[in-house]
């Protein structure tokens, strides 16, 4: 099997990457070679021992995505985006790369599948933030996509492309709506999320973070372990069973900061939370107010996708993961 995987640089591209690698294939089926993809220095894990291509690319180009699909990979994960915050700072560029190199890869797929039948399983990275406010908690499978960031708005245009294009039978295509990711190791991007991985990350290693929103914010949550596990279930399950609307929002864990803070108490003490200071923040507060603060997500439970139920667990996660040797 040949696995592409665009956006390889990233945490959850490594992480995918290095579940594929330990689980010594995808879907028992055995990887022979991986091309990376990225826009600086994609790398595989080290214990692969088969076929690596790193490619320095960026999709938003006309004519990478075509290079790209020339190699015919039997599955694409398309994770390549810059983040929220980014996104709404620079209008532009998060047209260019979050819509247009996804249309461009979508496109260089359909012609290829007009050439020779070409026709891969692609499983792309979508977003909570496809809904906005007003929301109703929880959000349910039939609630309809109303973003209120560029963000959204470019992850819920790739979500009915993805899906026209599957009907069209240019390409296995499934849309994972990924939860905000906590807690996100490393350190902070420009995410207008990221506090909610800061206020938990920074102090399990004594050191300070600031939180820019109050603590009554409630918001949908995953570990990294967990967005792995989705999109290596995507890549694998019968899309039959998913039917026409392939775009799914995925389990994960409804909590409040508060909820946050009292975990990361009861898991490290006083002493961390301590380290937490507040620090409001107008414009996050703003974009804040409009995100997802839970689903039902019985769709995607039905199908076998899975994910955390307490808050605690997702800090042992990230203790095993990141502190601790885990996994």
């Amino acid at each position: 099997m040949h696995i592409m995987v665009i956006g390889a640089a990233g945490m959850v591209g490594q992480k995918l990457l290095s579940r594929i690698v330990a689980d010594g294939g995808l879907g028992g089926k055995a990887v022979e070679k991986l091309t990376l993809v990225d826009v600086f220095n994609p790398k595989a894990p080290a214990a692969f021992t088969g076929t690596v291509t790193a490619l320095e690319a960026d999709l938003s180009l006309p004519g990478t995505a075509e290079t790209l699909i020339a190699s015919r990979p039997d599955v694409i994960f398309h994770l390549a985006a810059i983040v929220s915050g980014e996104a709404e700072l620079d209008f532009e560029k998060g047209y260019r790369i979050n819509l247009d190199g996804t249309r461009y890869l979508f496109d260089a797929i359909r012609l290829a599948n007009g050439e020779d039948g070409y026709k891969p399983r692609l499983v792309f990275t979508s977003s909570i933030a496809v809904f906005g406010a007003p929301l109703p908690f929880p959000i349910g499978d039939e609630y309809h996509t109303t973003p209120l960031t560029s963000y959204g708005t470019q992850k819920a245009i790739c979500e009915l492309l993805l899906s026209d294009y599957s009907r069209r039978g240019f390409f296995d295509g499934i849309g994972i709506r990924l939860p905000t990711v906590c807690i996100r190791p490393g350190k902070p991007n420009k995410a207008a999320s990221g506090f909610f991985s800061n206020i938990l990350r920074e102090p399990l290693v004594g050191k300070e973070a600031v939180l820019p929103v109050s603590e009554d914010v409630r918001h949908w949550h995953t570990s990294p372990r967990s967005a792995v596990g989705f999109l290596l279930h995507g890549a694998t399950i019968d899309l039959d069973r998913v039917g026409p609307r392939r775009n799914l929002s995925m389990p994960g864990l409804s909590a409040t900061v508060g909820e946050q803070i009292e975990a990361l108490r009861r898991i490290a003490g006083e002493k961390a939370v301590a380290l937490i200071r507040r620090v409001p923040d107008e414009n996050i507060m703003n974009m804040v107010a409009g995100w997802a603060p839970g689903f039902d997500a019985t769709r995607a439970t039905g199908l076998g996708f899975t994910a955390e139920t307490s808050f605690d667990e997702i800090i042992r996660v990230h203790i095993e993961d990141e502190l601790g040797g885990g996994r």
